[in-house]
Order: structure tokens, then C-alpha cells, then sequence
């Protein structure tokens, strides 16, 4: 984990404004290099926006996942989401990138819904109501467009069957003072957060399980969660398995100044759940990088490298570099005033979300074809 004065980054807290080479160095992850981008762009012939923009920044053992698949040894997908609300629009980075791989590599993919997870570290969140907020945020990762045919949703609650004597193999061989060095757990941590770490290591070699021989896994994620991934590769050779390789994305910024979009702080995000007429009255108030008056604007220029307004066109809305460049320059030299920036992003924001809305109504009747339970 990685807690700093100046920012915080953990499996279950991210604030601050966050110093992404600190965060290499202090995780010990590999930076992404341009030799593993040409490497994954050979297979894939085009690149992600969030490759190209180094919006994925960081991997473990990403090349030799490439090497291996280049030997005829396919690697499945597993990444997850812990259902302690409503999903926002940052959860659906690390979900977009799972998908693009899947239609690049033909490859399956497990979805973990943590919701025991979340019901042990959240004390105002009950058991049902974290199972039940795991179908609703099925919802969205179904109306993305997953393969249902190589897409497999689960909860561990509903799954627990197939789970739990998988996680009982990894939990000894994971010793309390592991979990206390990498989690920072406490002597009042419940012993139910203690075990936790070995339920989500359980996808990163189910598959291997399933077909009685290894096959390579690779877990796309926002990096906070790389340090439940840093245990499962201490743990699975140790059980005969393949370390799980993976990579690291950036957070989507809140709204307001400073940190990721939360779902604890609703005004610094834009639920899928969101009114149009609630979403653009986010974005038409969020924090800027500009100035404090339109003449200070027109003179000193903005501030895109702070805009959250800039960063979700990064991110999200501008698929052209060019115009992406564009927009940056012109803020810069004062030319692009905020309130049009914001009036150009909700228009964006707005539209996906009718969009997203009308998919996600209609993934109430595709969930029996990606939902696993035992």
C-alpha cells in the first residue's frame, strides 16, 4: 500500500492527488514501455486509447503473457468490482480495457463481485445489501458488451461453493504477519478481513483448476488493487499455478479538486444511474483548472494538466488525439474558457449515459447468460 502526506492509495481508499511514479516505485510494478506496447500492439493492430495516452501505465509480467501466447498458450481475463454502491463512471475504465483485450484475444474472462468484501470492511453495508448492489452492478458490465458466450459473472456469496475450498488452499499458505505488512491490518481488523485476500486470489487460477493444467491469467485493474494481486503471486507457485500477471490503470478524477472519482462523495461522480439533467449539473460544476475570471483566463490560459474536465475527455470522451491535443493547447493559451469546456463535455457525458441507460435496461434479460452461481 501506498500512504503518503500528500495522497493515499489503498485496496479500500484513494485520495489526494496521486504521484503515479511514487506509486511504481512504492508498489514495485513495471512501468509499461514502448517495447511492450509494439509487442501488444503486433496482435492487437490498433491501441487502446488508454494504452496510447498511457492511461495504463504499469504491468506485471505483461510480457510474458504476450511471450506465452505467442507460443499457442491463450491467457483468460479475471477482474472484478466490489458492489458497495452504485457504479460510476470510473469503474467502467478498468471494465472497457477488460473488453477490448477480450475482443483482441478471443479470450475468456472471470468477473469477480466481491460483495463479502464489502460487507466485511464497510460497517453500514448488510450482507443482502451488498449481494443484491453485485446483480445491480451486472447491469453494467453486461451493457458494455462482454462476450456472454466467454463472460462469466459471480458472486462470492453465490459462488462460495467453488470458491471457499479453493481460497482455504491459498489462505495457508498466507501468514497473519503477510497480511498485516501488505494491508495494514490492525489489531481491531475482524478476522473476516484478515481471510479476505484469499477469496480474491481464487480467480487467478480457477481456470487452471477448471482444465487441470496452467493456463497464464492476466488482470487488467485500477492499480490500487495490486497489492491483493502481489500476495496471489507469492502464493501460487507455492500451489503449483502460474503467478498472475497484470495491469495497472490510472484513476478517473472526481469532480472536485484533488483524488478519484468516489462513490462516497456523489457530487465528485457521475453514477450510470444518473438523471441527464443530474449529470450535467455535476459536470457544469466541477472544479477546474482555469482561472478565476474570463479576462484572467484570456490572459494567463487554463490549467488542463488539474481539469477533471480535460481529464475525462482523456479518458473517456475524445476519442481524437488530435482534437484531444487541440483542446489542450487552446486551454492552455486561453482560447477554450471553462464554461464552454464543461457545456462540451455534458454533452458528451449525457449522450453516453442514454446511450449506457438503454443497454443496461435491456441487460435485465441477458443476466441468466453470464451470471454463475453453484
Amino acid at each position: 500500500m501506498a500512504e503518503r502526506n500528500d495522497f493515499v492509495v489503498t485496496p479500500w481508499e484513494v485520495k489526494g492527488d496521486i504521484d503515479y511514479d511514487k506509486l511504481i516505485k512504492d508498489f514495485g510494478v513495471d512501468r509499461i514501455t514502448p517495447e511492450l506496447i509494439k509487442q501488444l500492439e503486433k496482435h492487437t493492430g490498433t491501441l487502446h486509447t488508454f494504452l496510447r495516452r498511457g492511461l495504463f501505465f504499469a504491468h506485471r509480467d505483461m510480457g510474458w503473457i504476450l511471450d506465452e501466447y505467442e507460443k499457442g498458450n491463450p491467457f483468460y481475463l479475471y477482474t472484478g468490482r466490489g458492489p458497495s454502491g452504485h457504479t460510476h463512471l470510473g469503474h467502467l475504465v478498468p471494465w472497457m480495457f477488460t473488453r477490448w483485450l477480450q475482443d483482441k484475444f478471443d479470450a475468456k474472462l472471470l468477473f469477480q463481485m466481491t460483495d463479502d468484501e464489502k460487507f466485511l470492511f464497510n460497517p453500514g453495508l448488510s450482507l443482502e445489501e451488498t449481494n443484491s448492489f453485485a446483480y445491480e452492478n451486472a447491469l453494467d458490465i453486461i451493457a458494455l458488451g462482454f462476450d456472454p458466450d466467454k463472460t462469466e459473472i459471480f458472486s462470492d456469496i453465490d459462488y462460495c461453493k467453488t470458491l471457499y475450498p479453493l481460497a482455504l488452499g491459498v489462505a495457508k499458505k498466507i501468514t497473519y504477519s503477510t497480511t498485516k505488512a501488505v494491508f495494514g491490518m490492525r489489531n481491531d481488523s475482524n478476522i473476516g478481513q484478515i481471510f479476505f485476500s484469499s477469496m480474491q486470489a481464487v480467480p487467478a487460477f480457477l481456470e487452471s483448476v477448471r482444465q487441470r493444467r496452467n493456463i497464464p491469467c492476466l488482470i487488467p485493474h485500477a492499480i490500487d488493487q495490486d497489492p491483493y494481486f502481489r500476495v496471489a503471486r507469492d502464493v501460487l507457485p507455492r500451489l503449483g499455478y502460474f503467478k498472475p500477471a497484470s495491469i495497472q490503470g490510472r484513476f478517473l478524477p472526481g469532480l472536485a479538486e484533488g483524488g478519484k472519482m468516489s462513490a462516497s462523495v456523489p457530487e465528485s461522480a457521475i453514477f450510470t444511474t444518473d438523471t441527464e439533467k443530474a449529470a450535467k449539473k455535476k459536470v457544469m460544476s466541477a472544479f477546474t483548472g482555469g482561472q478565476a475570471t474570463v479576462a484572467e483566463q484570456k490572459k494567463l490560459g487554463g490549467s488542463p494538466d488539474i481539469c477533471p474536465v480535460y481529464h475525462y475527455m482523456a479518458f473517456l470522451f475524445e476519442e481524437d488525439d488530435a482534437k484531444l491535443r487541440e483542446q489542450y493547447s487552446l486551454c492552455k493559451a486561453g482560447e477554450l474558457l471553462c464554461g464552454e469546456h464543461k457545456q462540451i463535455l455534458a454533452e458528451k457525458v449525457t449522450t453516453f449515459l442514454l446511450q449506457h441507460q438503454v443497454k443496461r435496461a435491456k441487460a435485465k434479460d441477458k443476466l441468466d447468460s453470464f451470471i454463475i452461481k453453484d
